[in-house]
């Protein structure tokens, strides 16, 4: 699933759009480094030791683990962050994520009452973190992973204020009415 354009009105402004920090990846690439390091020495060890058949079906044995073990460990994770979007617009916030199943949810920034961010040591040297948003009447949302959740927090904060406040009411005006009478001063 891609960027979803099309879940946008016509009318609506794009202010952020930003899949998970790349540090969900770190996991799966040291996995894909190490699943690859293991299946070499073991093709190796077996292109030294085994002889004819017994070489080729530990070969496509170690082929076949090293395969499910990638695409299980490093391949899923990084199709999970690539099709993982955050989504601010001037009038809602978007969650998109699935591949086959795809999934959303839609916070219009009338509902939003709090936003509010944590993150540790580690998240706050990678400069990523959890988002939290509360809506009027739902639990709160936790969004795990956000790059630079400092500046999303402001961001969606200033984002919540200005769709909350209300333009300045003008103040009444009498109407303009030609007065026949220079004497009457009682008239509009």
């Amino acid at each position: 699933m891609g960027y979803p354009e099309d879940a946008l009105a016509q009318d609506e402004e794009l202010i952020l759009h930003r899949h998970p920090h790349w540090k969900m990846l770190v996991l799966p690439a040291l996995t894909f480094v190490l699943a690859t390091a293991v299946a070499g020495f073991l093709l190796g060890l077996a292109q030294t030791r085994l002889d004819g058949t017994a070489r080729t079906v530990s070969s496509i044995a170690v082929g076949i683990i090293w395969l499910g073990v990638v695409a299980w460990r490093s391949v899923a994770p990084f199709t999970v962050w690539k099709f993982t979007h955050f989504i601010v617009t001037d009038r809602r916030v978007l969650i998109r994520h699935g591949v086959l199943t795809h999934t959303g949810i839609d916070i219009p920034m009338g509902r939003i009452s709090n936003v509010q961010f944590r993150h540790g040591l580690i998240d706050r040297m990678l400069k990523t973190g959890t988002l939290v948003i509360a809506s009027a009447s739902d639990d709160p949302l936790e969004f795990d992973d956000i790059p630079d959740v400092e500046h999303v927090h402001a961001l969606l904060y200033h984002q919540v204020f200005d769709s909350t406040q209300q333009p300045p009411q003008q103040p009444l005006q009498r109407p303009i009415v030609e007065n026949d009478d220079p004497n009457d001063r009682n008239g509009w």
